[in-house]
């Protein structure tokens, strides 16, 4: 991979790793549903009046749309603010490298190598370790699950973007931000209710202004028009690995930032599935590198 490819992985690792603690201090001030509707609209406007729509049907925009923003960020929200840790949901949510392989598999062809099986095997007793680690009333076994749940929309929204192909990805997602705020607001409307709303927007602090803009500039456009542009280069079982990183960032921010703490177990739990990352993306080079060493031998 280009150098200028490993530079833009880790712009996106380090702005998606912050991205948790800054998710978590926005929910201070602002419900999940009306935050995600903020965040998308920020991002579509006003950048949809000076960018082109890409050329793709509205379907890959609307399928685009329901999984890799929508789907992803109601259930990430939704965890955070039922009390899923940020540094803990940052390594939860890389559990969709796994679930990205797997689908992979079945709709793009794509072969599952024996790493791969061996790193999920490894990576979700690390998940279990990690939920049975946590000390009481200090991890929400719903938000725990609504993390999986937005990891499996984050892997959906990886193949889309595969299958999309090359394309202009700042358009893409600005587009594509059209469609998030309609959900969002409407559930927010019915669930959190016009008097939460109201009093979020009129007592919103310069912290709760600077989250939205950091979670649809930065973490949105940025990020997801870089993490675009390296999937349509590059295989996804290459790419989508690498975000082994970001939970790294999003411990130790939480950590220093909100000061976030884990019991040793969870930490075990965190290594675990940290190595289950590493098989699945250096498990097949390092068997070949062994077994072409022996057969010189």
């Amino acid at each position: 991979m280009p150098v200028r490819d490993w530079l833009a992985a880790l712009a996106v690792i380090s702005a998606w790793g912050i991205n948790f603690v800054v998710i978590k201090v926005g929910l201070h001030e602002i419900p999940p549903l009306l935050l995600g509707g903020l965040r998308f609209g920020l991002v579509a406007f006003p950048a949809v009046f000076f960018i082109k729509r890409p050329l793709l049907a509205w379907r890959s925009l609307l399928l685009y749309a329901l999984t890799l923003s929508f789907g992803q960020f109601v259930f990430l929200f939704t965890a955070i603010y039922v009390g899923m840790p940020a540094g803990l949901a940052s390594l939860v949510l890389q559990s969709q490298a796994f679930f990205t392989v797997l689908i992979a598999a079945l709709f793009l062809g794509e072969r599952v190598r024996w790493p791969n099986v061996l790193g999920i095997v490894v990576a979700v007793l690390g998940l279990v370790l990690i939920e049975q680690g946590a000390l009481p009333g200090s991890v929400s076994v719903l938000g725990f699950i609504l993390t999986l749940c937005a990891a499996l929309s984050w892997a959906c929204g990886n193949i889309v973007v595969k299958r999309i192909g090359k394309v202009d990805m700042l358009g893409l997602v600005v587009w594509a931000a059209l469609i998030p705020p309609i959900p969002f607001f409407v559930l927010s409307w019915v669930i959190e209710g016009p008097a939460r709303i109201r009093h979020s927007l009129l007592s919103i602090s310069a912290v709760g202004v600077a989250s939205v803009i950091y979670l649809a500039l930065v973490a949105t456009i940025v990020g997801y028009v870089l993490w675009g542009r390296l999937l349509g280069r590059h295989p996804v079982s290459k790419i989508a690995p690498l975000s082994l990183l970001i939970p790294v960032i999003g411990l130790v921010s939480s950590w220093l930032l909100l000061g976030e703490h884990l019991s040793l177990i969870q930490w075990v739990g965190g290594a675990v599935v940290m190595l289950g990352l590493a098989l699945n993306v250096f498990g097949l080079q390092f068997a070949q590198k062994i077994f072409s060493g022996k057969a010189r031998n």
